[in-house]
């Protein structure tokens, strides 16, 4: 896989792929599917929005909401089908590879960022390949019960899942597009 060929701090290699499939991919769909319908909240392994959420972050995830949504005829005051959508994540949006990432809990903020790379080095491979990735961060919303449901022990944190197959180019969904920053906030020369 050329995402092992991703750098990273003295060549540590934190993190890995878990691919999810039959019995398996179902129990643990049906137990996040079941999580997510009775309100379950667990612990998160890391902490992935700032608290407080600073207004300029709010106003760009709702902004993509916004877009995402829309984009499949879903209105913003449509609970039920926004719920009904955002489950699509446990189900890993049904693609036919479903992949759990996971990072050893010794692991300080440095290996997150390498293993971040890891992670779009796999997707940009798959692209190449022809492939469509989505990353799903909903995921480490339940990462008791997806240690649970899979067996593994406590030292696994779960930093998302991974949806990996064909795109269905036609899809509304797929044809999203989301505001980017202007180039200086990403950018700066300073002389």
């Amino acid at each position: 896989m050329q995402a092992r060929m991703s750098p990273s701090g003295a060549n540590l290699q934190p993190g890995s792929f878990i691919l999810v499939a039959g019995a398996a991919r179902e129990r643990l769909t049906a137990d996040i599917t079941q999580g997510w319908r009775s309100g379950a909240q667990e612990p998160e392994d890391y902490t992935y929005f700032p608290t407080p959420l600073p207004m300029s972050l709010r106003r760009r995830q709702v902004a993509a909401a916004k877009a995402l949504y829309g984009s499949i005829g879903i209105a913003q005051d449509d609970r039920a089908g926004r719920d009904l959508q955002f489950e699509q994540n446990f189900r890993f949006f049904e693609a036919p590879v479903a992949l759990i990432a996971t990072i050893n809990g010794d692991f300080g903020s440095g290996g997150y960022m390498d293993f971040g790379m890891t992670l779009y080095g796999l997707m940009l491979a798959a692209q190449a390949k022809g492939l469509a990735t989505c990353a799903i961060g909903a995921m480490a919303s339940y990462p008791g019960l997806i240690r649970r449901s899979l067996g593994l022990d406590d030292s696994s944190k779960i930093v998302c899942g991974l949806a990996l197959g064909y795109a269905d180019a036609d899809a509304a969904v797929n044809q999203t597009v989301t505001e980017r920053c202007a180039q200086d906030q990403y950018f700066r020369v300073i002389d």
